[in-house]
């Protein structure tokens, strides 16, 4: 048996049902939604959305990283995108931890990771508050494009607007 026979098992048994083929590649409700990699959030399910309605940019912390920002570009472009939600949550580990103390866990494993940019929330708040800020004042996006934030709360599974 391998590390990953449970998912090629779970997937033969999905594309029997499998019923999205005809989804177009471009984001029907015209939507990106930048949010955290945490397995606990289902960012379709609480927003009320279905595949195919948007783009979903998925990373530790749900932060506006270079590469988040090179993903919107394309999405805008290229896949109908025409709003953003930056939507970071409670209980998350990247408000638990500095980089520094990533640096340390990391080199008591033996990797020096001390060449990348984690991108740690010391203030949830004032992340998002900098990252909404990035995107409306991207060179490379429309200065007209609605960007909005909430904080999903991991608890309720409210979504709690922050106002720019």
């Amino acid at each position: 048996m391998t590390a990953f026979d449970d998912l090629l098992a779970a997937n033969a048994d999905y594309a029997r049902d499998f019923l999205d083929s005809g989804l177009p590649g471009k984001a029907a409700r015209g939507l990106a939604v930048v949010t955290c990699m945490d397995s606990r959030i289902d960012p379709l399910g609480l927003l009320g959305l279905k595949p195919g309605d948007a783009k979903i940019l998925r990373n530790a912390g749900a932060r506006v990283t270079d590469d988040v920002l090179r993903t919107l570009v394309l999405a805008v472009y290229l896949l109908g995108v025409e709003r953003v939600l930056v939507m970071p949550h409670t209980d998350c580990g990247m408000a638990k931890v500095s980089d520094s103390d990533v640096y340390e866990l990391t080199q008591s494993h033996g990797v020096d990771t001390r060449s990348l940019e984690f991108h740690t929330v010391p203030d949830q708040h004032a992340a998002l508050l900098h990252d909404l800020t990035r995107i409306r004042t991207s060179p490379f996006l429309p200065k007209d494009m609605p960007v909005g934030g909430a904080i999903y709360d991991v608890r309720t599974g409210k979504l709690l607007p922050v106002d720019v």
